[in-house]
């Protein structure tokens, strides 16, 4: 029996993992990408010839277009927005990180896909990087014992655009690099973050930037590991916008250290003026497309919740005021 068609939509393209989403969903065997949505016509126009799928000028006559699913990948001040307007006439919904820039606009996003029986799963794609995968399987065989300490990065280069619009983006390069790994740390050990202390510098590595752009987390995790955590856009403008995701985990028997997207050949050019990352491995958002497009076909729960998403924005928001009042915050107890 031949399955059904998938019918997806695209809500607000902004974010730049929405092309990589899209192309692999377009990609993928009983799948339909039926159009696209965009605020700005002309971001819209573009996009939409980029990837070749239709463009809608209203973002209802999308939604009325018979879609299983939506995928928001607008500015995270709209996300909110977009999941209301989407929830309840759609079956599922995959919003962009982080959830929300306030803790009151994703609470609102999952009383609304809660109220509306409408499953909300959170883009956090490094789940599916295959050297995170096997961190997984080895914590949860508790090779290390008891652990001690974790130590992270996300670095990337200064992305610009709206990314550096403090209205459009809640933030800098906290709220934009703390919730992948913070995600990460909490699907490890299904735990949370109890207590976090931050330094945060403003246009301290970009003169005039007016946006944070390095960030220093330290933080407590609920089954007693402490951690570290770097999100700083400390890479020149010539390296790649982001993938430098690192851990390493401090336990009884041993260290184990992971370049999570380390799946690439350098490829530095001048003739371009920026450092690329040639992929040769496995596609993370590939990942993500498929573990979704099979959440909405076989009607099963999210793998990465509302309640995920929520959770990682709190530990970013928390950064935030502990640099501001230059103490501790805890967030449980």
């Amino acid at each position: 029996m031949k399955e059904k068609t998938v019918r997806i939509g695209f809500l607000g393209i902004a974010h730049m993992h929405s092309v990589s989403y899209a192309s692999n969903l377009l990609r993928m065997g009983g799948v339909e990408v039926v159009g696209m949505w965009d605020r700005s016509p002309s971001l819209a126009a573009d996009w939409s010839r980029r990837v070749s799928v239709r463009r809608y000028d209203d973002a209802e006559q999308l939604l009325d277009a018979g879609l299983d699913a939506v995928v928001v990948c607008s500015e995270n001040a709209l996300h909110r927005s977009l999941v209301e307007l989407a929830a309840g006439r759609v079956g599922a919904i995959l919003c962009e990180k982080p959830i929300a820039t306030t803790l009151a606009d994703a609470q609102a996003i999952l009383d609304r896909c809660a109220a509306t029986g409408t499953r909300l799963q959170i883009a956090f794609p490094v789940r599916f990087a295959p050297s995170i995968v096997e961190l997984k399987r080895r914590l949860d065989a508790d090779e290390l014992g008891e652990i001690f300490a974790v130590s992270c990065t996300n670095h990337g280069s200064m992305p610009g655009g709206w990314f550096v619009d403090p209205e459009l983006a809640g933030g800098g390069a906290v709220i934009d690099h703390t919730v992948h790994v913070i995600d990460l740390l909490r699907w490890f050990w299904r735990v949370e973050v109890t207590e976090v202390y931050a330094e945060i510098g403003y246009s301290l590595l970009h003169p005039g930037l007016g946006i944070d752009d390095a960030g220093l987390l330290s933080f407590v995790l609920s089954n007693g590991v402490y951690g570290s955590l770097d999100t700083s856009w400390s890479r020149p403008s010539s390296y790649p916008v982001w993938g430098d995701v690192k851990i390493e985990i401090v336990g009884e028997r041993g260290v184990i250290y992971v370049d999570a997207l380390h799946q690439y050949i350098t490829v530095a050019s001048n003739a371009t003026g920026k450092t690329q990352w040639v992929s040769y491995g496995s596609d993370i958002d590939r990942g993500l497309m498929i573990d979704f497009v099979e959440m909405v076909r076989s009607g099963r729960a999210p793998s990465i919740t509302g309640e995920d998403g929520l959770a990682a924005l709190a530990v970013a928001l928390a950064a935030y005021e502990s640099a501001r009042s230059g103490q501790p915050v805890t967030l449980h107890r």
